[in-house]
């Protein structure tokens, strides 16, 4: 777990090496059930406090039982890390970890404020794999243009 949050997780432009996180398969799934544990507790812990003032700002957490919520939003979470990861195992993606973490965090902090109906919370879950699915979209089209002879970014 020490090593999610390195600098490793940029992209190797200057070509000195592979920047792909390749290994077997149980790693994959142990840093997508980590990312989204820790975006879970953290997302949880923060809900313990308002956010901004009470005008506009996220509300603390809503009384009654969190934990339909908190098992959507980790169903959601290792969706969104197990993507953004099986595509770094082949590809170079920048901060895989740092972009599930954020989305699982976000995701249950504001989930856990405004305990939305199923429908809306159905639609932040879609936003939030397609929020990773573009992200991995973009390295996985950055890297097609940086790999084509004669194209690369800028170029037309």
């Amino acid at each position: 777990m020490i090593g999610l949050f390195t600098a490793d997780d940029t992209a190797d432009s200057a070509g000195q090496g592979d920047n792909r996180r390749s290994g077997p398969l149980w790693r994959h799934a142990l840093f997508a059930l980590g990312v989204t544990a820790c975006g879970l507790a953290l997302g949880w812990a923060a809900s313990a406090f308002r956010l901004g003032p009470p005008e506009y700002g996220i509300p603390d957490a809503a009384p009654g039982s969190p934990w339909a919520l908190l098992a959507v939003c980790g169903a959601v979470g290792l969706g969104a890390a197990g993507l953004l990861r099986g595509v770094a195992a082949r590809i170079p993606v920048y901060a895989p970890g740092r972009v599930a973490f954020v989305l699982v965090f976000m995701g249950t902090r504001l989930a856990l404020g405004f305990r939305p109906e199923p429908g809306p919370l159905a639609a932040g879950a879609a936003a939030a794999v397609l929020a990773a699915a573009a992200w991995a979209g973009c390295a996985a089209w950055t890297h097609h243009r940086a790999g084509r002879p004669g194209g690369g970014p800028g170029r037309a």
